[in-house]
């Protein structure tokens, strides 16, 4: 009896129907669109998601080379400037960055500094976090640079 019981409710559970997933978008009536760009081995450089009239681009830790933190800093916020120009975007449309250097001390803030306003200016800035951090994806990178970018779909 135990047994026939048991294969009543397994095949009374399979006949039920399913319930039906409905996604974020279906549910709101709004259409989304994720464009990858320039895909790597386990990442993408930027990810660009449209909806509602609005695209918002997460860019990939950008990171730089050269022998001092100076070096790397330039190299990093270049490659972050070109990666914003091949997703359609500029520092402008940049809404918040975070940047994270490896055994980081205040004396680096006035190089920090100089170099990100050389760069990127120093006026209507987004949100922005500089983070000590003891190391990072490979020993010879000391700077890392994330960002989001908002802008109207064209």
């Amino acid at each position: 009896m135990k047994n026939t019981f048991l294969l009543f409710f397994v095949l009374l559970m399979a006949c039920k129907e399913a319930p039906q997933r409905v996604t974020p978008q279906e549910a709101t009536g709004t259409s989304l669109l994720k464009t990858v760009v320039d895909p790597r081995e386990g990442y993408s450089e930027a990810v660009i998601v449209e909806a509602n009239g609005i695209k918002t681009i997460y860019i990939s830790g950008q990171v730089g080379e050269g022998p001092t933190f100076e070096a790397q800093f330039r190299d990093a916020l270049g490659k972050l400037l070109k990666t914003l120009e091949n997703s359609g975007a500029s520092f402008d449309d940049v809404v918040k960055y975070n940047t994270y250097v490896v055994d980081y001390s205040p004396d680096m803030l006035p190089v920090f500094r100089a170099v990100r306003k050389e760069l990127l200016g120093d006026t209507d800035m987004p949100a922005s976090t500089l983070v000590g951090v003891p190391i990072l994806g490979l020993d010879s990178w000391k700077v890392e640079i994330e960002a989001t970018a908002v802008l109207p779909v064209n």
